[in-house]
């Protein structure tokens, strides 16, 4: 029997990043601050974004985006947000942390938000647009961007999946009022564990640093490198959350932000391999880019007849793909949201292929091989 082949599986440089963990332990400081403020800057340098600042996770970011966007633009509770339901649940929770109100819209054919759909959710108490690039997509963003400037609404960007996306040649993240961007460990530019929020508006950037950090004015990092008696004192401004990376996550991010247009490089190399080999198949549907999209390309989408039946007949093959995503209409807690046939559909038949950076051609033909196999013995 072959060897199996996984969805994900990370690709650390492993010398380089326990030397920059070394340093870390050796300087006897592993929290917020040190290697955090060097990934921060890191970061911009990297997107040209003005703003930047690491957290726990992606989901964290998500919370404070929509948390600070509250704050400062006065909303209410039951207020709404337009997302999508082919997302992550931490998209949705996010918008419920904070009592405003998910209408779901369709998505299109690069399972991103259709602008038309969009258009159709908006009433008087739309607040803003959660955006997903799926997959490393950008979809129709820059539509949704200019939709939500003429009706003055909000635009938080669920970049997740788009370290490295570029459009029109520029790292994507500044159409938004706040994007936020995942560094898990299956992700692009994986850690074990953090993200990156960053705010257009420089004022919710200072803010946040002390959402963050438990509503405290001055970190623990500033306080150690302060001068004087009361370099120890702070003011706690209004409750928080412990939501601040780590020096350890982000060592492991300095390292991996300098291969990520090498790696994402290989991952479209992937994709095209994929593309060639499922040309001309009618059973299965590869999912477009949108033009002028430099994608990251974290998942790699078909969308099959028989889902389920075919997913079973490539684990018999030791070939282990994923599901992105089941509509999130379909949970419980999100029942009985806005119709989205579009996206109903692709959650019965979307399958993601792997798409890492340990695989071959030679894994990638298997895997097409197999999958064309099991779509036709699935009709």
């Amino acid at each position: 029997m072959a060897e199996p082949i996984q969805l994900f599986v990370p690709t650390f440089r492993i010398e380089e990043t326990l030397e920059q963990i070394r340093e870390c332990l050796e300087k006897g400081w592993t929290g917020l601050g040190y290697k955090t403020l060097d990934l921060e800057q890191a970061w911009r340098d990297y997107t040209d974004l003005p703003h930047a600042y690491f957290l726990d996770s992606a989901t964290s970011g998500l919370h404070l985006a929509v948390r600070l966007l509250k704050e400062s633009d006065g909303w209410q509770d039951g207020d709404e947000v337009i997302t999508t339901p082919l997302t992550f649940v931490s998209t949705n929770h996010a918008i419920l942390y904070e009592g405003l109100t998910p209408v779901f819209a369709d998505v299109d054919e690069y399972l991103c938000l259709s602008p038309q759909s969009v258009l159709e959710r908006i009433t008087p108490r739309t607040r803003a647009v959660m955006f997903v690039g799926m997959g490393g997509s950008a979809g129709r963003l820059e539509e949704v961007a200019q939709i939500c400037r003429q009706k003055g609404l909000r635009l938080i960007l669920d970049a997740a999946h788009m370290t490295g996306t570029r459009l029109h040649g520029k790292h994507v993240g500044a159409e938004a009022d706040v994007s936020v961007f995942s560094f898990q460990a299956v992700k692009n530019m994986p850690t074990a564990d953090s993200g990156m929020i960053c705010f257009r508006d420089p004022k919710l950037d200072e803010e946040v640093r002390k959402w963050a950090w438990l509503g405290i004015n001055k970190d623990t990092y500033s306080r150690t490198l302060g001068q004087g008696a009361y370099k120890w004192m702070y003011d706690v401004e209004h409750l928080g959350f412990k939501y601040h990376g780590n020096s350890i996550m982000a060592a492991m991010g300095l390292v991996s932000i300098k291969y990520v247009d090498q790696d994402n490089a290989y991952r479209r190399q992937l994709a095209s391999w994929y593309d060639n080999l499922f040309a001309g198949d009618d059973l299965i549907a590869t999912i477009p880019q949108p033009p002028d999209c430099e994608s990251s390309r974290h998942l790699y989408q078909v969308m099959v007849d028989n889902r389920d039946e075919v997913v079973l007949a490539l684990n018999a093959q030791q070939i282990y793909p994923g599901v992105h995503y089941m509509s999130n209409a379909r949970y419980r807690m999100y029942a009985g949201n806005h119709d989205c046939p579009r996206a109903t559909k692709a959650s019965d038949m979307l399958i993601s292929l792997p798409m890492h950076m340990r695989l071959s051609y030679s894994d990638v033909g298997r895997i097409a091989d197999a999958l064309r196999k099991a779509t036709s013995m699935s009709q």
